[in-house]
């Protein structure tokens, strides 16, 4: 016996026709929406076919259990903590163990970005439970989005449950930094070397001596602080700096030479010239543009 729903305590929120094509005439919606959310508990004999795909993207997160996909004949097991996206258009099939059958969380999503959330893999992702892995947030997340659905579909609650959606998806293709707000705090030495970038502002500070903090060469530091930041070190430390002259500047009546000081400029020529090539504009004029 294979059936496709009908699951004790399964919950379900398929969106009208109507509702999709006024999604995919807004501006806003169109970029990324859902079409079909559910959550399947100890779903034996769940099976699905579809010879011809389908129209949206799926992603279906296994909590408990087993069951597999297969995507043009390719099949693939499926445990628990583990996720997979089917991609649109693609001949698939999907199911549930008979024996040990799955509990699954699945949306249907589509949009001008939904491919962005799509990754070619040869097989499963495994989310890794730990203190620090916030699958209960991700849980709460899908709760957010389904209970609004449920109080019906307001231009507000279409909006607010496709930016969660936004964030549900990022939680799975982002799952390090989903992770970042709970993650134990281990030794970085590109974090210690911000820190102490800073702390220290108002000094001269070199690649040397932020090499010589993490016990690296000067060119072998650069190379994993830019992998890690995107910046070179000095470049990094250039906007801390104009960053607390921007916040001496709103928040003091300090002068500018002064504040040149103290971010770490003893000409204030030379300070002005940084901070109107990072910002835009001279530090005078900056302190006089309206904020807020």
């Amino acid at each position: 016996m294979k059936k496709k729903e009908g699951f004790k305590g399964q919950r379900t929120v398929i969106l009208p026709e109507f509702i999709i094509k006024e999604l995919q005439k807004d501006a806003f919606s169109s970029r990324l929406y859902l079409t079909d959310i559910g959550y399947y508990p100890h779903a034996q004999f769940h099976h699905i076919i579809r010879k011809e795909g389908c129209g949206q993207y799926i992603l279906i997160y296994c909590i408990e259990g087993e069951g597999f996909f297969s995507i043009e004949g390719k099949k693939t097991n499926v445990f628990a903590n583990q996720f997979f996206i089917i991609p649109e258009g693609v001949s698939h099939a999907y199911g549930s163990s008979d024996n040990n059958p799955w509990s699954i969380y699945w949306i249907h999503f589509s949009g001008l970005q939904a491919s962005d959330f799509y990754e070619i893999t040869s097989g499963t992702k495994f989310i890794t439970p730990s203190k620090v892995s916030r699958i209960d947030d991700r849980i709460q997340l899908f709760e957010e989005i389904i209970q609004n659905l449920e109080m019906g579909y307001s231009n507000e609650n279409l909006r607010y449950t496709n930016i969660c959606l936004l964030h549900f998806l990022a939680s799975f293709k982002y799952i390090s930094q989903f992770r970042q707000i709970h993650k134990v705090r281990e030794k970085d030495l590109i974090e210690d070397a911000i820190v102490y970038m800073k702390e220290f502002l108002n000094e001269k500070i070199t690649l040397a001596t932020l090499a010589s903090e993490g016990s690296l060469s000067p060119s072998h530091f650069s190379l994993v602080f830019r992998r890690k930041t995107g910046r070179s070190p000095l470049d990094y430390l250039i906007h801390l700096r104009i960053q607390k002259a921007c916040q001496f500047l709103d928040n003091s009546d300090l002068r500018i030479k002064e504040i040149a000081s103290r971010v770490g400029y003893d000409d204030p020529y030379y300070f002005s010239r940084i901070f109107k090539k990072v910002m835009g504009t001279s530090p005078g004029k900056y302190r006089t543009m309206p904020k807020g």
